[in-house]
């Protein structure tokens, strides 16, 4: 694991970031973090034994790299643009790098951010339920969604248990978009 690009600071999205360890153990290095300020801060609150001043051995070893949304930053070669998009009244970040993105826990994506999105070839977006949803987009929003983006191909993430069977709802969606699942490899 070269680095990890972080999005927000909510639990489902934060906690495994202490099995981090395994691969500085591996590695014999930290591992970068991207993210914003207020991400860091909750880091520090939450892994706090990871940023304390007694460095026991076994603890995961992060370097903390600060990023703004829209300010791009090459990582490996590749200019990675986050993205800001609304998760209820909450900032979250998705990213662009060449013609993929990802964004997750997004209710509303601006203007501006969905004029970053042309010409992808594809495109991951949350889609949490087919029920109306505070935070999430639904179902419906998010294939409206990625039918207005028009990647090639788009998959749906962070998909609840409500959403029904994976077979299912794979034959309502339409083509060139499809549910996400583990170990999906997406080359490009």
């Amino acid at each position: 694991m070269d680095a990890v690009l972080m999005t927000h600071s909510h639990k489902d999205h934060i906690a495994g970031l202490d099995d981090v360890r395994a691969f500085n153990f591996k590695q014999q290095s930290s591992i970068d973090i991207y993210g914003t300020k207020v991400l860091h801060d909750a880091l520090r609150r939450e892994f706090y034994y990871a940023f304390s001043g007694v460095k026991y051995p076994g603890i995961p070893r992060l370097e903390l790299v600060e990023i703004e949304a829209l300010k791009s930053f090459s990582l490996f070669e590749k200019e990675v643009l986050p993205l800001e998009v609304m998760h209820y009244q909450m900032p979250v970040l998705g990213f662009r790098i060449d013609d993929f993105a990802y964004i997750t826990d997004a209710k509303t994506v601006s203007i501006a951010t969905r004029e970053k999105l042309t010409g992808l070839k594809v495109l991951v977006i949350n889609a949490l339920q087919k029920e109306s949803h505070v935070s999430h987009m639904t179902l419906e929003e998010a294939i409206l969604f990625a039918q207005e983006v028009g990647a090639e191909q788009t998959y749906l993430t962070h998909i609840g248990h409500r959403m029904g069977l994976h077979d299912m709802v794979s034959n309502e969606l339409p083509d060139g978009i499809s549910l996400a699942y583990d170990q999906l490899e997406i080359n490009l």
